[in-house]
């Protein structure tokens, strides 16, 4: 037997490129626990969420990412109320959140870490993957609170993962938080021109209901 044909030993084995890789999975419980808890500051302001357009959200079973604009910490919480029963969002979080005991509650949850600062092929994988078994992947497409440029990648992901993207603007309007979901946007013109669309809808969409541009 020549050395090309004899079996290697396990150790010896070159393991596939993505071999390591694992969708990350809800816990459900947790889901609504953090869901649940990350809603008393709402209750406690004596605040409420009002939300549109959850007609448009189409239903589990189906890939989808969820595109919101990002104006404050709770944002990925309350998208997540915001949705329709049976529909887990697994939000792309950036990586500083993945911390001891808090990182724990947010991997439990399925959310799972970018790096914000280079191309984190890794995490654009991770959310493929997830649209492959038809789950929710939440992405903020401005990066950042506050953030004003919108990122290719909300695009690219859906395009990869054969996936609509749905646009969800969040505002604020005195004692409202408001979510409004717009129709879903099919990533099949190109990465520029889906999100040009998409930055088009969220600063619509992002106007509290009563207001126009």
């Amino acid at each position: 037997m020549t050395d090309a044909a004899r079996p290697q030993p396990e150790s010896d084995r070159k393991v596939p490129k993505h071999a390591e890789e694992r969708t990350p999975v809800v816990n459900p419980l947790m889901y609504r626990l953090v869901i649940t808890a990350t809603y008393l500051p709402v209750i406690f302001s004596d605040m409420h969420l009002e939300i549109h357009g959850r007609e448009n959200v189409p239903p589990p079973g189906t890939p989808l990412v969820v595109a919101a604009n990002h104006v404050s910490a709770l944002d990925p919480f309350l998208v997540a109320k915001a949705l329709p029963p049976g529909r887990y969002l697994q939000f792309m979080a950036k990586k500083e959140l993945f911390k001891p005991v808090i990182g724990w509650i947010i991997r439990t949850g399925g959310s799972f870490p970018v790096d914000r600062e280079g191309n984190d092929v890794g995490a654009v994988r991770t959310a493929v993957r997830i649209l492959k078994d038809n789950g929710t992947v939440g992405i903020f497409p401005q990066g950042h609170r506050g953030g004003t440029e919108m990122q290719g990648g909300v695009a690219l992901i859906a395009a990869k993962g054969r996936s609509p993207i749905l646009p969800a603007g969040i505002s604020r309007d005195e004692k409202r938080w408001i979510v409004r979901f717009g129709q879903p946007i099919e990533a099949r013109g190109g990465i520029k021109a889906t999100t040009e669309e998409l930055d088009r809808v969220l600063k619509t969409l992002a106007q509290p209901v009563g207001m126009k541009l």
